[in-house]
């Protein structure tokens, strides 16, 4: 059995190329997986509503249920795009859901999860907006608008954040903050650090055997992360692409 982690597909359309090609990979998978880790912004918006769930994404909620009936157990770290999941993964999907990332134990190691959003601390115009986008009162009044406005809201606060990103990926290397932050959590034990975000596939090894692993994304480079058999590797699918 395996763990697979995956981040960044940003799902819209079950008409999308790579919304058909991440159902199409989680159905290659079946009895094969022990955990799947879903590393955030899987969708390009998501808020969980107690009676509702938006309709484009009912294929890959109906796939990832058929995974836990199977067995595979699903572990999601919110990302910048998808928080506050609500009744569908906690109950439905019985999942564990890590709001800012955490530790989790395989096979005896202890390994770092996070969606990245957090790698950088001198981001602090993002930190203060994340924390306003997660509050409490905020979800509440969120909860209290029809599905429909709360999507176009969205979308139209997603093209935002796309420019912004931009810009900030000139400023700070990701590469260097991963480093940094990974340089912190091997300090305290870890045996990898994994993240997503950064759109960036990245594996590196230090002489120890730590393990740093940037997922890349389900946009146009399919790229995932696996552990088995005592050992990380970096993949995509379908195996060497296209």
């Amino acid at each position: 059995m395996r763990d697979i982690f995956i981040a960044d597909a940003h799902l819209l359309d079950p008409q999308d190329a790579n919304y058909r090609r991440l159902l199409d990979f989680l159905h290659s998978q079946r009895g094969q997986l022990r955990t799947l880790f879903l590393l955030g912004d899987l969708f390009e918006f998501w808020i969980g509503y107690r009676h509702t769930v938006f309709a484009p994404y009912v294929p890959l909620l109906e796939t990832l249920r058929q995974l836990r009936e199977q067995g595979t157990r699903i572990v999601y770290v919110e990302g910048n795009h998808d928080f506050h999941l609500g009744p569908y993964f906690e109950t439905i999907l019985d999942c564990r859901i890590l709001p800012d990332g955490g530790i989790i134990e395989l096979d005896g190691e202890r390994i770092y999860i996070g969606h990245g959003d957090l790698v950088n601390p001198d981001d602090k115009g993002y930190r203060l907006l994340r924390r306003f986008l997660r509050s409490r009162p905020l979800l509440w009044l969120s909860r209290l608008l029809p599905p429909d406005w709360a999507w176009a809201i969205a979308r139209w606060g997603s093209r935002l954040s796309q420019k912004k990103h931009t810009e900030k990926n000139g400023r700070w290397l990701p590469e260097q903050m991963l480093d940094n932050h990974a340089r912190g959590h091997f300090e305290a034990g870890c045996k990898a650090v994994i993240t997503g975000h950064f759109h960036t596939p990245l594996y590196r090894s230090t002489p120890d055997g730590r393990i740093l692993i940037s997922l890349g994304d389900w946009i146009s480079q399919y790229s995932y992360a696996v552990f088995e058999d005592g050992a990380f590797s970096l993949e995509t699918f379908p195996p060497g692409g296209d």
